[in-house]
């Protein structure tokens, strides 16, 4: 077992918050250490329905700080990471009986003015008879409204905080389980083990931050050694994905019967994702799946809007997570408040712990920032805030200029074809350069293991964004997992076996 030396931050969790906030901290100058039991974004964080947005429904409950806060996110997000984040228009049917008209227009309007909105888009009415919005759906929604939102590859989102979280001087260790974290006096001393090799390690640090999201109760009472801790309300959102629905480059926003909504978003070029569901979830998140009941739901809720109904032989994928909600004894799933609160434990000679919990992909950075707040509290002050205007890995170029993006790395490599080229564009930005190399033809890419997915993309991602299976590859740091066959899985895990475990170290 091995020494190391005091950090000032452990942080337990390599979600979205866990990543965020070691990003923020490690930019301010305090000395990070983040352990992840799994994959980045291995849980909640790439189980969302991928959306950068205020929470339009959330005004139904009063969440106007919340709504607030991630509308103002929205621009500021997009501006720092425009390959993996861009605008996306919503188009809200209106359907007689759910929620009266002048409800949805105040509803819209507060959403066009309480948040800042600059560069995106006002709401507008739509003639669904005249628009190509009402093509796929049935004729008798003849108005609906369109709004602005955003869209995030989210799991990107996660593995580029940590990243430039790494690039700062943290340290980021995946498939890192801490086994326990025993307070001695100011310092905490962590022990941990690699899931992998079952090697053990001690780590010292002067704060915790457990960040461990579905996991954050069971961390503070059989790893901290808290009892009868009870802060969560674990809440199963699952969606499904289906071949393309329609042409329309803009989403749908679709109300239900029963109160709740759910969207309907072009996903991935051929494919259309809709979600998502709200239910409570007890168990272990690890084992969380879709059920044939909410399976049946979503076909149902959506096939009450499209003129061609969606049945279960057209899914071809689905994907669930667990939502780790703060409980506020809300009496429906989908009114628990989707706000974070932060609790703190510790000080005054006692070393300090900040729990987190709930919270949204979109507040994250803002998120980050009240954590900071508390750890300065605890540890004083070092660096201002920062991550406001601080593009992440592969986002520095201006928030409209995507295309133009794409055209500067055909004319780099001209041998790319046009959708090849966007597509790593979409995942990597300007660091796209630093993937392909010296290549001047497909060939020096390496071995192609399917669907434009090159040796030399796979190579990339162990090398720079700690991923050692093909699962990783193929349903976090892309999406090729819709495209590959079993079989061309299968042998795109064979050859990462080979070369994951040289490259683990190379990432921190």
């Amino acid at each position: 077992m091995s020494a190391s030396p005091i950090h000032d931050i452990f942080v337990i969790g390599g979600g979205i918050n866990g990543c965020g906030i070691a990003r923020d901290a490690v930019g301010r100058g305090f000395s990070v250490f983040l352990a992840e039991m799994n994959d980045l974004a291995s849980g909640t964080s790439s189980g969302s329905t991928k959306l950068i947005h205020g929470g339009l429904r959330y005004l139904e409950f009063y969440e106007f700080r919340l709504v607030r806060e991630a509308l103002m996110e929205r621009e500021t997000l997009w501006k720092n990471a425009p390959h993996i984040i861009w605008p996306m228009r919503f188009v809200l049917p209106y359907a007689k009986g759910l929620r009266p008209a002048w409800l949805i227009r105040l509803g819209l309007f507060l959403y066009d003015h309480i948040g800042g909105r600059k560069l995106l888009p006002a709401t507008k009415t739509l003639d669904m008879a005249n628009d190509p919005a009402g093509k796929p759906l049935k004729p008798l929604f003849r108005k609906a409204f369109e709004y602005s939102d955003g869209w995030v590859n989210d799991a990107r989102l996660v593995a580029l905080n940590a990243r430039d979280a790494a690039d700062r001087g943290a340290t980021i260790r995946t498939r890192t389980k801490v086994i326990s974290a025993r307070r001695e006096g100011e310092l905490w001393t962590v022990r941990l083990e690699n899931t992998q090799t079952g090697d053990t390690e001690e780590v010292k640090a002067r704060l915790l931050v457990n960040a461990a999201g579905p996991w954050v109760d069971h961390v503070l009472s059989a790893t901290v050694g808290l009892n009868d801790v009870h802060n969560v309300r674990l809440v199963q959102g699952s969606h499904i994905v289906i071949s393309k629905k329609f042409d329309d480059p803009r989403a749908y926003f679709f109300q239900n019967k029963d109160g709740r909504i759910i969207f309907a978003i072009p996903y991935e070029e051929e494919f259309t994702l809709i979600g998502t569901t709200d239910q409570d979830f007890s168990g272990d998140p690890h084992d969380v799946k879709i059920s044939d009941a909410e399976i049946d739901y979503l076909c149902a809720a959506a096939s009450e809007y499209f003129a061609q109904p969606v049945k279960r032989p057209d899914i071809v994928w689905t994907y669930s997570a667990v939502r780790p909600l703060y409980d506020d004894g809300a009496s429906k799933a989908q009114e628990a408040t989707r706000d974070y609160v932060l609790k703190t434990d510790g000080g005054d000679g006692t070393a300090p712990i900040i729990n987190t919990f709930g919270g949204k992909i979109t507040t994250y950075r803002r998120l980050s920032e009240s954590m900071l707040e508390k750890i300065e509290g605890f540890l004083g002050k070092r660096g201002k805030p920062w991550t406001a205007n601080a593009p992440l890995p592969g986002g520095d170029f201006p928030a409209s200029g995507f295309d133009a993006e794409v055209a500067k790395l055909k004319t780099a490599y001209p041998f790319l074809d046009a959708r090849l080229a966007r597509r790593l564009t979409r995942l990597y930005g300007t660091r796209a350069r630093m993937l392909l190399g010296l290549a001047r033809s497909n060939a020096d890419l390496g071995r192609n293991f399917g669907a434009d997915l090159y040796e030399a993309e796979v190579r990339y991602l162990v090398q720079n964004e700690w991923a050692m299976t093909a699962e990783d590859v193929l349903w976090r740091r892309t999406k090729r997992g819709l495209q590959l066959s079993r079989e061309q899985a299968a042998a795109l895990d064979e050859f990462m076996r080979g070369i994951s475990r040289r490259h683990v170290a190379a990432a921190e």
